[in-house]
C-alpha cells in the first residue's frame, strides 16, 4: 500500500467579487500576464436558445476589478481567453465541419470583430504575449478532423495557421494533448500516448525529453525544474517534482496538492503558465496558485 504523500498547499490568487455571483459562470481563465477572467451571463447558458446574447467578462488583477461587456456572443458554451490588446477570444471545444463561427474575437470595447474555425476537439486554448493562439486537441478531434489532426497548433488571431506539430525523433504523433503550458513565445506539451515532454521554442523547433510521469494535465516549468500535476485514479491530486536533463525528465519527489485550507481539490480547472500552475475548484469563483518561482 502506498504511503500517504506529504501535502503541498496552494495559495489564494484571485477571487470573483461577490457582487457578480448571482450570474452564471460560463468559463474562467488566467492569461499570459497573470490576469484572471470570468465569462458571465445573466441567464443559464443552457437556456440561451439559438439567438446571440450579451455577456460580461470580469477581470481581476492585483485585487482590482474591471468589466468588459461582450456584444452579440454566438449561442454556444465557449471558453474565454484574453488578448494582449484588451480584447478577448471565445472558442467552442466542439465544432462541426464547416463551422466558421467556432472562434469569435472581440476588441477591447467588447465588439465582435471576426470568426473562424480551428478544428474539433479543443482541449486547451492559451494566448501568448504576442496574441497568437496555442491550441491542444483531444482524441476525438485528432482522429476526426483534419484541422485538429496534429494535436497541437498555433494560430493567429485572424485565423491564419502559423505552425502545427509533426512527429520528431523520439516522439510520435499526438493522440491527445493532455498538458499545455505557454510562457512568452515558448510552449510545453505532454501528450498521450507516451507522454514525452515537448518544448516548442521561439524558432518552432521541437525538443523532446523522455518522461516517466503519466497522465498529468498540469505542468509548471522553471529552468531545470518541472512539476507535473494530476494523474490517473488515486493520483488525481498528485504533483511530481522533477529535474530536467538534456534528454529526460527525472522525478525527485512526490506530494499531494491541496487547497489553501488543506482540503481536497475535487473537480478542478487547471491553467499552466510558465512557472505557475493555476487551479480553480468548484464553485469556480476563485483561482489558487502554485508558483515554482
Amino acid at each position: 500500500m502506498r504511503a500517504e504523500r506529504p501535502e503541498t498547499r496552494l495559495v489564494p490568487y484571485a477571487r470573483l467579487p461577490r457582487g457578480y455571483r448571482d450570474r452564471h459562470i460560463v468559463h474562467s481563465s488566467v492569461d499570459a500576464f497573470g490576469r484572471a477572467h470570468w465569462l458571465l451571463t445573466e441567464q443559464d447558458p443552457e437556456d440561451q436558445g439559438t439567438d446571440p446574447y450579451d455577456a460580461l467578462v470580469v477581470t481581476v488583477e492585483d485585487g482590482a476589478c474591471q468589466e468588459t461587456y461582450l456584444h452579440t456572443v454566438l449561442p454556444w458554451r465557449p471558453r474565454v481567453e484574453a488578448l494582449p490588446d484588451g480584447g478577448f477570444v471565445l472558442a467552442a471545444s466542439r465544432a462541426d465541419q464547416g463551422d466558421e463561427q467556432q472562434v469569435q474575437v472581440f476588441d477591447a470595447l467588447g465588439r465582435a470583430t471576426g470568426t473562424f474555425r480551428v478544428g474539433d476537439g479543443v482541449k486547451h486554448l492559451l494566448a501568448d504575449r504576442a496574441g497568437d493562439l496555442w491550441l491542444g486537441y483531444f482524441d476525438e478531434g485528432v482522429y476526426g478532423d483534419a484541422l485538429s489532426a496534429s494535436g497541437l497548433r498555433r494560430w493567429s488571431i485572424t485565423g491564419e495557421p502559423l505552425w502545427s506539430y509533426s512527429p520528431v525523433p523520439d516522439a510520435g504523433w499526438i493522440s491527445d494533448c493532455y498538458t499545455l503550458n505557454v510562457a512568452g513565445r515558448t510552449a510545453w506539451a505532454c501528450p498521450y500516448t507516451d507522454f514525452p515532454l515537448l518544448k516548442v521554442g521561439e524558432d518552432q523547433v521541437v525538443r523532446v525529453r523522455q518522461n516517466p510521469v503519466r497522465g498529468a494535465n498540469g505542468l509548471a516549468v522553471l529552468g531545470e525544474q518541472a512539476v507535473f500535476f494530476s494523474g490517473y485514479g488515486d493520483e488525481r491530486d498528485r504533483i511530481v517534482d522533477c529535474r530536467l536533463t538534456e534528454t529526460s525528465v527525472e522525478p525527485v519527489a512526490e506530494s499531494r496538492l491541496v487547497r489553501p485550507d488543506g482540503g481536497r481539490l475535487g473537480r478542478r480547472r487547471v491553467v499552466s503558465r510558465g512557472s505557475r500552475l493555476y487551479v480553480q475548484v468548484e464553485p469556480l469563483t476563485e483561482w489558487f496558485l502554485l508558483d515554482l518561482a
